[in-house]
């Protein structure tokens, strides 16, 4: 990349900065009760994060969904002036970024040591801003899904009075990022509980220009769709946008939040957006790819609707400015040897640090003032953050790929980390258990079982729920049910903490109990049939990534055998029981099925919604609707309540985690 323009001296840049700042300052004066009118965005100022790089900072209130924004104005209705580069300059733009953190703030290990994971970016973000040249900004960006992931999560809290702190958004504050998007997994303690650590802990704009309705979180107070930085007379237009498919609508507390198509959504706010803007970046956590894509962490296809791919397509023909999206949602790693061209759609480059802290991406691009596209060039790539493992000898020749103290701002960890370690430090090591189960509950067999039929440990987590519903407010339930991408791990031989169990259910999970029919209980095992992986397709998927079908475990009160058939259209479920009695023979009897969150509200890309099954299930086999039912809340949280049986029966054993054929494939 350039250095600085030779021609432009360092007052001249300085001198030419502060005018046209101040030019754009001197148009800007807003009252309190300014409102954007229909077809407009209200460019408003607001307190940039003080730990990042941007001078100054003005979110774009006002409808985005309503219809195309005509011109973006000020207070005083006049449009904003076009950019204020000079003539004839050029700036460097670095945009740092990561997405998908999912809270691995730092991941703690006993035996491995800690992997300072934010430290490590705020390392490198220290010294990248440190040699930059004059002319050069750098921004650190956030692409969504800060949320759920690790313990740290626990810090949120499920009701307004348990809050302790976002830890996520307190941590980013504190690294310096300087704008985020509003990710699916941001609502799955409730948009009140985001709404509350937006308002205690984000001092950085959050954005999604397609999140709407929602009962608790307000566009234009608590985030908005887009923002405008302003930074050595550079201006850089942001757009956030959200995933349609994974997003939690429906919640029985705020039913009338929606996302609307991220792709109506672009069109309709970046063509007024570029035309007052140098640059613009898109905030995309709506996944790499389009419809059905498969991708990062996906072991098969997965539904993902309007994504990167119809994002950019939309967005290339637009405008004439350089764009550029920075992806998340699907976990993906791109560019990470350089900029791959089948990531550049109409004009449009994507790119994506894969997930959970283990990159920070870059896109460097140097941008000639007037001159659009026609004047950029970029380099793009990601930067591997280090895994702790002090095991590793000095003289093992992977010694220096792992973190080190000298990777991490120490300082930065103890600030900032440190107290947020110690409010989870009893959490997080305290004893709940032993297991005593041996393999058959550990990483390897939940891996290789839980797609493909009966699992010991999710056997257990179902047994559990329903011994535990004896003590429910609102009753004993029939059966329990969980399905299988909801768990991530198992857990090893010997003491079990808080901690461990968490790596095992990291999801906000809540119970809800249904009533279903014996009918419909024996619609929703035909369903199920269709969804387990047949030998025949295994050796073409990951069974450690996520299969997103759907696929079912049951109580042990439910037996059936689920017949595999000459094709996937062909796989049902025959011999059914339920506690002992012939399903058939109970067609119209009614019994309570205890659900988690995230299949009682469709399962979104897993296709509990009456949709097409998907990933990798071929014929367009329609799911089950299972919205439908009639439900009861609980207010339980699914995680604690298998928790508090593990306590109740001292751990894990053999006895209680066990195949017991309760299915088998035929």
């Amino acid at each position: 990349m350039p250095k600085a323009n030779s021609a432009l001296s360092r007052r001249a840049f300085l001198t030419s900065s502060a005018a046209g700042l101040a030019a754009f300052s001197s148009i800007i004066a807003f009252r309190a009760n300014a409102q954007a009118a229909a077809g407009e965005l209200l460019m408003v100022p607001a307190a940039p994060n003080p730990h990042g790089a941007i001078e100054r900072l003005f979110l774009l209130h006002g409808d985005p969904l309503a219809g195309p924004i005509r011109k973006i104005v000020t207070e005083s209705g006049n449009p904003v002036p076009a950019p204020t580069m000079e003539s004839g300059a050029r700036r460097v733009l670095r945009l740092m970024h990561f997405n998908d953190m999912h809270n691995h703030i730092t991941d703690m290990h006993d035996k491995r040591g800690d992997t300072h994971r934010m430290s490590q970016i705020v390392r490198r973000m220290q010294e990248t801003r440190a040699a930059a040249a004059e002319n050069e900004v750098v921004l650190l960006l956030g692409g969504g899904d800060d949320h759920t992931g690790s313990v740290f999560d626990e810090l949120l809290g499920w009701e307004p009075e348990e809050f302790v702190a976002d830890a996520g958004y307190r941590v980013n504050s504190a690294a310096g990022v300087d704008v985020a998007v509003l990710g699916n997994h941001e609502f799955d303690r409730g948009a009140e509980m985001l709404r509350l650590g937006i308002e205690k802990d984000a001092r950085f704009p959050l954005l999604s220009a397609n999140v709407h309705s929602s009962a608790h979180i307000a566009r234009d107070r608590d985030y908005t769709s887009a923002a405008v930085a302003e930074v050595k007379g550079m201006r850089i237009g942001f757009i956030g946008l959200t995933t349609q498919v994974d997003t939690r609508i429906g919640q029985p507390d705020d039913p009338d939040m929606g996302v609307a198509s991220p792709v109506e959504a672009v069109r309709n706010v970046l063509p007024a957006l570029s035309q007052v803007c140098d640059v613009v970046v898109i905030l995309s956590h709506c996944g790499y790819g389009t419809g059905q894509s498969r991708s990062g962490k996906a072991g098969a296809d997965r539904m993902i609707g309007e994504g990167d791919f119809d994002i950019a397509a939309a967005a290339g023909p637009l405008t004439d400015k350089p764009v550029v999206l920075i992806g998340g949602h699907s976990h993906t790693r791109l560019n990470a040897e350089g900029l791959n061209p089948d990531n550049v759609i109409d004009g449009v480059l994507m790119t994506q640090a894969e997930a959970n802290g283990k990159y920070l991406g870059e896109i460097t691009m140097s941008l000639a003032a007037d001159q659009g596209r026609t004047g950029w060039f970029t380099h793009v790539g990601l930067h591997p953050i280090k895994s702790r493992d002090d095991r590793v000898a000095a003289d093992d020749p992977k010694f220096d790929t792992f973190e080190k103290e000298d990777d991490y701002d120490a300082a930065f960890e103890e600030a900032h980390v440190a107290p947020l370690r110690l409010a989870l430090q009893s959490k997080l090591a305290e004893a709940i258990g032993t297991v005593t189960a041996g393999d058959a509950v550990s990483t390897a067999t939940v891996e290789a079982e839980r797609y493909v039929g009966e699992n010991a440990l999710l056997n257990f987590m179902n047994d559990a729920l329903v011994k535990r519903s004896a003590g429910f407010a609102n009753g004993t339930v029939d059966l329990a049910l969980f399905n299988a991408t909801a768990i991530l791990s198992g857990v090893a031989q010997g003491p079990l903490s808080f901690g461990d169990w968490y790596d095992v259910m990291p999801y906000a999970d809540q119970v809800h109990i249904a009533t279903m029919t014996g009918a419909q209980i024996h619609d929703m095992l035909q369903s199920n049939a269709k969804r387990i992986v047949r030998p025949e397709e295994a050796d073409a998927l990951d069974f450690s990534g996520f299969i997103s079908r759907g696929f079912l475990h049951f109580s042990d009160g439910l037996r059936y055998r689920l017949v595999l058939g000459d094709a996937v259209a062909d796989a049902r479920a025959e011999d059914i029981t339920l506690h002992g009695q012939p399903l058939d023979s109970m067609s119209e009897r009614q019994f309570r099925v205890a659900f988690n969150s995230y299949v009682r509200l469709g399962g979104f890309s897993e296709a509990w919604n009456g949709k097409a099954i998907g990933a990798g299930v071929p014929g367009q086999i329609q799911g089950m609707d299972l919205r439908g039912l009639e439900y009861e809340e609980s207010g339980l949280v699914y995680r604690n309540e298998i928790i508090a049986q593990i306590r109740q029966d001292g751990g894990i054993s053999a006895d209680a985690a066990t195949l017991d054929g309760r299915l088998t494939v035929a």
